[in-house]
């Protein structure tokens, strides 16, 4: 017993110790503490860096602080596909707790351009946020740092900071993509450490932890709105409007620190006001350099990294009146790792991460007043911009796909812009919109720069580099008709979240057919709907027109006809299963007594085909594109509720081809297949099957011969083969630039369909908007009839492209082609036809692939 009473008091001792050690080397300077607020590490077990915490034990000791401080409060704010929760902390003095309503609604003033309520004496709001991307973990372990250091240190400096601000703590952006990686450095972490770059703990498998449960990259998710974790952050974001927001990140281990300022946008004459990127940015990099020098890290600005793209957590808030600041912090991907400038300790990379935290709120609390002028100046000058320019609104709608639609206006108000009914019929841009059918955005609205983000396009830029996209008009992304209105308009009321409900339909009995229009943006999910319930479904090849209920009525390309009687169910069970579809997807079904048409095919035509279910299977892992992956899954699981098979290319050799009928082969150099499997690939697809490959994967199936067709490569002339000239003397500096205007870093480009092939079935116009960010130049295929989607002349949307790529290589270039191989096909996309979740355009051309590819017949010449 003596012995046990001195073990325990020999490891209570350490345990202070390493706790005091801790405190030292994090919190120095930021006491004295109150005693009776758990420390992390009291409350944890271990010090933060010695062990990377779960987002379930980050939630419980920011509950715990709640629980404990009068001056911290915690709110739910989302649920992530996982079911993990998503969580604000926050933080200031008892007395603006007590009145946060109050302050709310004065603050909220800053945003209105009509409100005259004095700022000057409410506190600044401010969002540090940390996260985004699971596999950079020294943000959330910062976060327990700086919620623990607001909550219980005493020092005048933090009172100071309560007093005069309200801090919102949003400890994880991605839960699922931090538990991931956290499982991971956890579970391969060594005792002692492992401090070699090539030890597992610092080498994540496929598809690693950066990304949410869909792969998706979710720093790139607040303009595009996809995923819970997104709309959850927008909703809280627009009820409070912040006006500082960070987001915090980690980068190559072998790097420093970076703070803002960034590199200067690339956008020839950006929307953001200018004071936001030279006078905010320089005046906080004054307190960050301050505090990063006390501690001797270094680190760099003004480079690398651009806010051109808003969809950003670091430039979102600018286009909303507030700050936003982008940190990124060397990685240990790990505990402690070796570089080239001795090693890099999990603790070190928290630290800054920790320090700039408490300088973002210095600064911010210190220029309360700028920041406040800026906000309010922001929104005013979003008016005066408005009502300076030409266009006086956008006209937009869709007299086929009213599900399409509604998504879109979804989109804009998540982002708080003002939609209207459209009041009577407008033509516009030689195109017409129907009332009903249509809606109508003011540009004089306080979101007047989400509106030129949701519908400008642009082709000058100030830079050929681009850190992410140089192309975002949303509605091009939905392929949305729409055009500016340069005069005044009627609009009809405000939409509401409540008007886009979908629709439902009465559907009459037959004893004969139903018909399902095929251009609904969610045809294929009731297709699949269908499928499922053990519903026989034919496809209509050929248009016709036909006496249903109500007349006679037309019917496209694609058009689904349930035979009544073909069925396997009872009439009554049809029925149900058809009326249960229609009011899930709010597409109407329509009821024939008779299969004579008034015009075109019969519903007994050979013309009219039976859809088999498709057994889909995709290769993941390797150096598969998890990105494109993910968004593959994520379309078929969350919008057509239909099942897919992701297989590791690891286990090839046990899958049995034949329990599939559609495989699908997103970007990657596919390394792994060797002769032998490419040959079983061929043979498979040769037995009646279909191959879909996207982007690389399309110059994979063309360069290992699997198909016929060919990419467009530069070739020289004879004369030019023949010159052995020495190249241009170029200035070493300028590589950079260079290489980078030979890449499509992400533009948006148009395609002319054939609307007759049944991968381009339910869509009415032949001009097609597509992103393109790869340089997969596919040739139009050698057979007259497979080139469904090609470049137009002039096709040039929206985004930067060089000159040469544009006529070398893009103009003469496909988008789409299908090339037969024996009885099967193989359907390539030069382009990622389900980018980001968001290209509801081109999401069709990838849903017919799979629903009806193994219907497309290669005619041979």
């Amino acid at each position: 017993m003596n012995y046990y009473r001195s073990f325990v008091s020999s490891l209570f001792v350490l345990l202070l110790i390493g706790s005091a050690f801790a405190q030292d080397y994090f919190l120095k300077d930021q006491g004295p503490f109150d005693p009776n607020i758990p420390t992390p590490e009291q409350f944890l077990g271990y010090g933060i860096g010695e062990h990377h915490t779960r987002h379930d034990r980050i939630v419980a000791y920011l509950d715990r602080l709640a629980e404990v401080s009068d001056r911290a409060t915690i709110e739910r704010y989302g649920m992530t596909h996982e079911y993990r929760q998503l969580v604000i902390l926050t933080i200031t003095d008892p007395s603006n707790h007590s009145n946060l309503t109050s302050i709310k609604d004065q603050h909220l003033a800053a945003v209105d351009p009509n409100s005259t309520t004095d700022l000057s004496n409410i506190p600044i709001f401010i969002n540090l946020g940390y996260n985004v991307h699971g596999n950079e973990p020294s943000t959330s372990e910062a976060a327990l740092l700086t919620a623990y250091t607001l909550v219980a240190s005493q020092s005048d400096e933090v009172k100071n900071y309560l007093q005069n601000a309200v801090i919102f703590i949003d400890p994880t952006l991605n839960p699922d993509g931090r538990d991931r990686h956290s499982s991971w450095a956890n579970t391969y972490k060594g005792n002692p450490l492992v401090k070699d770059p090539l030890d597992a703990e610092h080498n994540e498998m496929w598809p690693r932890g950066r990304t949410n449960h869909y792969w998706f990259d979710l720093n790139r998710d607040w303009l595009l709105g996809i995923n819970p974790e997104s709309r959850g952050k927008l909703n809280w974001y627009h009820s409070w409007y912040p006006n500082v927001v960070t987001d915090f990140h980690e980068m190559g281990t072998n790097s420093t620190y970076f703070f803002e300022p960034m590199k200067a946008i690339a956008s020839k004459d950006p929307i953001m006001p200018k004071e936001n990127y030279t006078t905010l940015n320089d005046t906080f990099a004054e307190y960050f350099k301050e505090d990063l020098d006390k501690i001797g890290s270094f680190y760099f600005t003004k480079e690398v990294f651009d806010g051109t793209y808003p969809g950003y957590g670091s430039s979102y808030p600018d286009l909303q009146g507030g700050l936003a600041l982008l940190f990124e912090q060397a990685s240990s991907r790990g505990h402690a790792q070796k570089t080239r400038m001795g090693d890099i300790t999990f603790a070190f990379t928290i630290r800054n991460q920790y320090i700039t935290s408490l300088s973002t709120i210095r600064a911010s609390v210190e220029n309360k007043a700028m920041l406040y002028n800026y906000q309010r100046d922001f929104f005013k000058s979003a008016i005066s911009n408005a009502r300076s320019t030409n266009v006086k609104g956008y006209v937009f709608g869709d007299d086929h796909d009213a599900n399409r639609v509604r998504d879109f206006v979804d989109k804009l108000l998540l982002h708080r812009i003002k939609v209207y009914q459209l009041d009577g019929r407008v033509t516009a841009g030689g195109k017409r919109f129907n009332p009903g059918k249509a809606f109508v955005v003011p540009t004089d609205q306080p979101q007047y720069r989400m509106v030129q983000t949701m519908f400008e396009t642009y082709r000058e830029y100030s830079d050929s580099v681009y850190y992410d996209a140089s192309a975002w008009s949303v509605v091009n992304f939905y392929n949305m008709q729409y055009a500016p209105l340069t005069s005044n308009f009627k609009r009809g009321a405000e939409v509401t979240g409540k008007d886009i409900e979908r629709s439902t339909f009465n559907l009459q009995r037959t004893e004969y057919a139903y018909l399902i229009p095929w251009e609904d943006y969610y045809a294929p999910a009731l297709l699949n709907g269908l499928h499922q319930s053990g519903v026989r479904v034919n496809s209509a090849f050929k248009p016709f027109s036909i006496q249903v209920q109500g007349g006679v009525k037309n019917f496209g390309y694609g058009t689904l006809v349930v035979p009544v009687s073909k069925q396997a169910i009872s009439s009554d069970s049809l029925y149900q299963v058809l009326k249960s579809q229609s009011d899930k997807y709010g597409i109407e079904i329509s009821s024939a007594s008779s299969g004579y048409s008034a015009s075109g095919i019969d519903l007994g035509s050979r013309n009219v085909r039976t859809l088999e279910p498709p057994k889909a299977l995709m290769w993941i892992e390797g150096g598969v594109s998890s990105y494109e992956a993910g968004e593959v899954w994520h379309l078929l699981d969350t919008r057509v509720e239909m099942p897919i098979t992701k297989v590791p290319l690891r286990m090839f050799n046990w899958v049995d081809l034949n329990d599939y009928n559609v495989m699908l082969m997103v970007s990657s150099s596919y390394n792994e297949l060797d002769s032998a499997k490419r040959r079983k690939i061929s043979d498979w697809v040769k037995d009646g099957n279909t191959l879909i490959t996207s982007r690389s994967a399309t110059a994979w199936a063309i360069n290992k011969k699997l198909v016929s067709e060919e990419l467009i490569k530069e070739e020289k002339s004879e004369d030019e083969k023949k010159k052995k000239e020495a190249p241009t003397r170029k200035p070493y500096v300028d590589a950079p630039y260079n290489s980078g205007k030979k890449e499509v870093g992400g533009a948006i480009f148009q395609v002319d369909l054939d609307l007759t092939h049944p991968l381009a079935f339910g869509y009415k116009n032949s001009k097609l908007p597509v992103y393109r960010n790869s340089e997969v130049w596919l040739a139009p295929s050698k057979n007259s009839y497979s080139t469904v989607a090609k470049y137009t002349s002039n096709p040039h949307i929206d985004g930067f492209i060089s000159d040469e790529n544009m006529n070398k290589f893009l103009k003469p270039s496909a988008s789409l082609i299908v090339s037969r191989l024996g009885s099967g096909r193989v359907i390539m996309f030069a382009d990622n036809p389900n980018f980001r979740g968001s290209w509801y355009g081109t999401n069709r051309l990838f849903l017919n692939a799979i629903f009806l590819g193994q219907h497309v017949y290669v005619p041979s010449e």
